[in-house]
């Protein structure tokens, strides 16, 4: 990415966004956009442009910190994510980019692989193979905050 001048979007919450804010701060790389709700960054480390996201409620829960999520999806070509094997969060994020017939590039922690998402069929192989209980809090939170998502098939039995 840096080596190709690429534009990067990342949010602003603690942990992966920041971890990479770190990282791209200390190459003193400039072409990146921090996403923030409400334009409240709570993490900025660069010091680059931010781009404030409408907040969809003041209440700060899933979706009030997710909507900046949702708008780095709608707004970038592709995406770049790191997944802990169960953040929920991550995956919306996911589903949300390939609804849009965005790839994503999928870099799974826990086991240390990439997984190339192009299509709604290559997210449920994704969730199918992963723990019950996770698999279905995923699949409840695609359906409750991917709203692109909710008239495809392998979710209609969640969706109703």
């Amino acid at each position: 990415m840096i080596e190709k001048q690429l534009a990067v979007f990342v949010g602003d919450a603690n942990g992966a966004d920041k971890a990479i804010q770190k990282y791209l701060s200390e190459r003193h790389y400039p072409n990146v956009l921090v996403f923030c709700t409400a334009g409240e960054c709570r993490n900025n480390l660069g010091g680059w442009p931010i781009r404030a996201v409408k907040a969809p409620h003041s209440s700060r829960d899933f979706a009030f910190f997710t909507a900046k999520d949702a708008a780095m999806a709608s707004e970038a070509e592709v995406g770049f994510m790191l997944w802990d094997g169960q953040s929920s969060g991550t995956i919306v994020n996911v589903a949300r980019m390939v609804s849009f017939a965005k790839p994503v590039v999928l870099y799974i922690t826990p086991q240390r692989t990439f997984a190339t998402l192009k299509s709604r069929q290559d997210l449920e192989s994704l969730i199918q193979g992963i723990r019950d209980d996770v698999a279905q809090k995923v699949r409840r939170y695609i359906a409750e905050h991917a709203r692109e998502f909710r008239q495809d098939s392998i979710f209609r039995s969640i969706v109703g």
